[in-house]
This record gives structure tokens, sequence and C-alpha cells, in this order.
């Protein structure tokens, strides 16, 4: 069975739940430990209702002001990216992991007003890399950041890698460049090649003498003898 909600009357502005002034139903739970004890809110009469009117016409205009002011710094925010150095051990794990206050204090210090309740981490930080953070001020005003986690030092580890990989990078670079100059577009032929070439064709141009060609010189030699 459903529980029902109770009917009360906002005393002030309650964020994604209404202004001052409105009537909204919630669960007597959120009622009971949440908006009467803080008197945020109070059971409805027709006076109190008219009471705070002119509060909520107020309410209505801040509220305008800072939703466009949000929207501005959404935009602003388009692309950003900040960088956090940290204490980490030899393996790139932090001491501590980054926090929504950390991230918040940092666009703060960079001229963006971002509160902590605003900043949304799908994961938690614990190493050092790139990661990539929400800031949500509701379901229409968002965009995503990014977070660089950088090391306080240089690290051993990572520093190693980095020496093991250059000479590699080196050699194969310089392999590349000599496959390049070892296997050239056209190629000039060789002294072998261009003589056999010369004998073919040499041989082709002599013509063998034919039969009728072999007999006349033997004729001419009986007829000179007869004589």
């Amino acid at each position: 069975m459903a529980t029902r909600k109770v009917e009360l009357l906002l005393n002030k502005t309650v964020e994604h739940l209404g202004l001052v002034g409105d009537v909204v139903k919630v669960k007597p739970g959120y009622a009971r430990n949440f908006l009467l004890p803080h008197a945020l809110a109070e059971h409805p009469t027709a006076e109190k209702i008219e009471a705070l009117k002119g509060a909520r016409i107020q309410a209505a205009a801040e509220m305008e002001q800072l939703r466009s002011d949000r929207a501005a710094l959404i935009a602003r925010l388009e692309g950003v990216s900040i960088k956090l150095v940290r204490s980490v051990n030899d393996q790139g794990a932090l001491y501590g992991a980054v926090t929504h206050r950390d991230i918040s204090d940092q666009l703060i210090a960079e001229g963006f007003h971002v509160e902590i309740r605003a900043v949304r981490l799908g994961t938690t930080i614990r190493r050092i890399g790139s990661y990539t953070c929400a800031i949500v001020f509701d379901r229409e005003l968002r965009t995503d950041i990014a977070v660089e986690v950088a090391p306080d030092r240089t690290l051993e580890l990572y520093a190693r890698t980095e020496e093991t990989h250059a000479p590699a990078q080196q050699e194969e670079s310089a392999s590349d460049q000599g496959d390049d100059s070892s296997s050239p577009e056209t190629s000039e032929p060789t002294d072998s090649a261009t003589s056999s070439s010369k004998g073919k064709s040499a041989g082709k141009g002599k013509r063998k003498p034919d039969s009728a060609d072999a007999a006349e010189p033997t004729a001419k030699r009986s007829k000179s003898k007869k004589d």
C-alpha cells in the first residue's frame, strides 16, 4: 500500500521541491524528519498562503536570475580541464581520494563558482590519470569537465618506462628510414643486365643466310674452273 503524502506550505525555498509560498506534497517521513523540524514548512492555511504571496514573487524573480547565471556558467565550463596535484606512492596510487570539495575548490580558484553539490563524480578517483566529472545544476543545466590528477613528484616507475620506450622508438624510426632508402621507386639496371640486353639486341639484328644465298658462291666457283 502506497504511503499517503502530506500537504505542507513552504516557508522558505527548498531546491528541487518548491519556492517559498508553494504548497507541496511530500512523504510523511520527509516532513517529520526534515521540513518541519527546520521550520522550512508548516501546515497550510488560507491566511498563511496569502501572507507569503509577496515573498513568492520575489523568490521567483531570484530563481530566474539564478537559473540565468547557471546557464551562463555551464556555457563557460564547456571544454574546461582542471589539474589537481596529489601525493602518490611509486605505483601512482593516491594517499587520499579526490573529493567533490577538491574539484569544487579548484573550479572556484579558476573563476568558476561551482558548489560542492553540483559536482557529480561517476567513480572514486584514487590514482593519477585523466577523468571526466559531471557538473549538474538541474536536469537541463549540466556539462562535463576534464580532471587531470598528476603526481607531486617524478615517479621512478614511469620514468623507467619512458627510458625503455625511447631507444625502441629510435630503432624503429631508423629501421623505417633504412627501408625507404633501400627500396627506391625506380632501380637502375646493372652492368651485366645491360650487356646481356645489348647482346640480345645484336643477335636479333643479324639474319641467318638461307639456302639460296649459300649456294650462290659455290656456283660461281664452278663456272670459274670451267673457264
